[in-house]
């Protein structure tokens, strides 16, 4: 009952005691806001790829190619592993340049602008970042299959028996569907957090801009 107490005397005390909020106000927090989730984005886009680029590390695929004798194969892989992190850092100078004009805009059109098209540079990273995944695990069952001697046995069994052919398929498939999940999950939950956090700030300088 102490609560409600306190509750009865707040609620009895004047008026002057409750502070109205500015639409500059207003408009000083959600920026501050905005700001603060692009910066996050940048900040989990550069720790991705340092990410990626410590796993790369432990499972390198010019050893795999090396292995399998077929070292031929490795400045095709090696080019497609530069232009993919050329691609990734471009988003990554997006994600500054965003972050930069947020931080700097004084106009809530402007700031409204800034936030979609934040949010669109981010959808594109994330739907290139799932793109090149199918492409990487494509070419690597390709390669395996073709190239890995240890690949002979099943080449024998799917020529012999076609029931084999779509067993196979169905599991490259599903391991492909299962693997795309994953990472469509993980970007679904840490960018679609605060991309749904940026377009609820959206949302409110609409209101302030009617």
């Amino acid at each position: 009952m102490k609560e409600l107490d306190l509750l009865k005397k707040d609620w009895q005390k004047s008026d002057n005691t409750f502070v109205q909020v500015s639409e500059n106000d207003i408009y000083i927090m959600i920026h501050k806001r905005s700001s603060s989730i692009v910066k996050w984005i940048l900040i989990i886009s550069i720790l991705e790829v340092l990410l990626w680029t410590l796993l790369s590390l432990f499972s390198n695929s010019d050893d795999y190619l090396r292995e399998i004798k077929h070292v031929e194969l490795i400045p095709y892989f090696d080019a497609l592993t530069y232009v993919n992190y050329a691609v990734i850092l471009i988003f990554i100078y997006q994600f500054y340049k965003n972050y930069i004009l947020i931080s700097t805009t004084t106009s809530t059109k402007k700031l409204m602008q800034d936030i979609l098209k934040t949010r669109c540079t981010v959808q594109y990273y994330v739907w290139y970042n799932l793109g090149m995944i199918v492409i990487y695990t494509i070419i690597a069952f390709t390669v395996a299959f073709i190239y890995n001697p240890q690949m002979e046995v099943l080449k024998e069994k799917i020529a012999s028996n076609s029931n084999v052919m779509i067993i196979t398929v169905g599991v490259l498939f599903l391991t492909s569907l299962l693997f795309f999940g994953l990472f469509w999950l993980f970007y679904r939950v840490v960018y679609g957090i605060l991309l749904r956090k940026l377009f609820i700030n959206y949302k409110e300088l609409k209101k302030i801009d009617l």
